[in-house]
């Protein structure tokens, strides 16, 4: 190869790279021209805008922080209301039937025609139970029922409550509830 060869070939990659070099300081160019001609105020408006911006995203990562650090102790609140609250199969039906009869007992209710079905999945270690149940009693009686199934020691969900009958001043109802039982 020539001398000659190569310098047009360096030639040819200068005036490349020049050109490059010019395309890309017009569009430097172009971009301070139209930033600039933004005025002041809209411009310290943007700026606002981006440092409420900035807060609240500190704001967010300052909230996921505190989640990660209460993890641990949801865990072991997670585990205390398991244990507390979930009674094993094994004892589980005699002291759902005895806190059932207590509390209508205590309410001034007739509770009868209990029915337990288990679930047929375990998921996440418990094992679901649903319960059925009339009772029958004044108003003030079931109201003072459903409150002793909410401060009951053992975990009641209310699904349904259906009206049956009402004579005079007495109500029956039918209760569905669910619970569960530690698998």
């Amino acid at each position: 190869m020539s001398a000659k060869g190569n310098w047009g070939r360096t030639k040819t990659t200068v005036i490349v790279v020049l050109a490059v070099l010019l395309a890309a300081d017009i569009g430097v160019g172009v971009f301070l021209w139209r930033t600039s001609r933004q005025s002041s105020a809209d411009m310290r408006g943007e700026l606002n805008h981006l440092k409420l911006e900035a807060r609240l995203r500190d704001a967010d990562v300052a909230r996921g922080r505190k989640v990660r650090a209460s993890l641990p102790r949801v865990a072991q609140d997670c585990s205390r209301f398991y244990q507390n609250n979930f009674l094993s199969p094994g004892t589980g039906y005699s002291s759902i039937d005895a806190d059932l009869s207590s509390i209508a007992g205590k309410a001034g209710l007739r509770i009868s025609d209990t029915t337990y079905k288990e679930g047929t999945a375990e998921t996440h270690g418990v094992k679901e139970l649903s319960i059925t149940a009339s009772v029958e009693g004044s108003y003030a009686s079931v109201i003072q029922f459903i409150n002793g199934l909410e401060q009951s020691r053992n975990f009641y969900l209310l699904n349904d409550l259906q009206l049956t009958s009402a004579k005079g001043g007495a109500i029956k109802l039918n209760l569905k509830l669910r619970t569960f039982f530690r698998a």
